[in-house]
């Protein structure tokens, strides 16, 4: 985890969000998520304060709109199951615009897409200002079992190598005039597939031998080790803290 790995989801800047060590940030945000699940459905004013709350954050950290909007497009399918639910729920029925719609559907819907939405666009702003290395580096200070930490930045350094991979493969087919373009081509296709998982898998077993080598036993040295003040702690602990106070109105007013 030495070295620097940028992700799409990350927007560069240099606000008071990107300055908070990741561990705080994690942590603020599954507080928000577990605070935003608990909250009922029937408080619809508490989910537009929670949307009120995410917007505050969004414009501390100089993330634009647009950039929010466009990403939590990655909800779009727990958005047509929503949508799918007022219509094979059980339960007392209703008329809407001419349909039977199930009531306890209706409310089924809205749960789903009030809470799903809040705590994708949270999972966003989170990743839009902090960097996938300094995401493990968090993890591993919030004392998430080593070997998954390793696992996750394994992931994150040879996703890329593989994917780059595959784009030359692929190269290398269209410069000999192949185009998949039917059933009978699947063949040429399940061959690449097996032939990258071969040079992957190769690859890994060289990576290894060359861990080993270096003294690898199971462990990564720590090369940065992520802290935090009590103020940073502090100011990491609004979100979750207002979002805690809605939620408590919620279930008392």
């Amino acid at each position: 985890m030495g070295a620097g790995h940028a992700h799409r989801l990350y927007r560069h800047g240099h606000s008071p969000v990107h300055a908070l060590p990741p561990h705080t940030k994690l942590t603020a945000v599954f507080a928000f998520v577990l605070v935003v699940v608990s909250t009922p459905r029937e408080a619809m004013w508490a989910f537009a304060a929670y949307a009120g709350l995410l917007a505050l954050v969004a414009y501390a950290a100089r993330v634009p709109a647009g950039f929010l909007l466009k990403r939590l497009l990655i909800e779009v399918p727990f958005v047509a199951f929503a949508v799918l639910l007022p219509f094979v729920a059980e339960g007392e029925r209703t008329d809407v615009l001419g349909l039977s719609l199930s009531v306890n559907g209706l409310w089924g819907a809205w749960n789903v897409l009030a809470k799903g939405t809040l705590g994708v666009a949270a999972s966003v702003l989170l990743a839009s200002t902090t960097e996938l290395r300094e995401l493990l580096l968090g993890l591993q200070r919030l004392r998430l079992p080593p070997l998954l930490v390793q696992i996750a930045s394994f992931m994150v350094r040879y996703g890329d190598v593989i994917t780059d991979e595959m784009r030359r493969m692929r190269i290398a087919r269209e410069s000999r005039g192949f185009e998949a373009r039917g059933v009978k081509h699947w063949g040429v296709l399940a061959k690449s597939a097996g032939a990258l998982f071969i040079r992957s898998y190769e690859r890994g077993e060289r990576v290894h031998l060359a861990m080993v080598s270096r003294g690898y036993a199971g462990s990564m040295p720590v090369i940065d080790e992520a802290t935090a003040d009590r103020a940073q702690w502090s100011y990491a602990s609004l979100l979750p803290g207002a979002a805690l106070v809605v939620c408590l109105l919620g279930w008392t007013l």
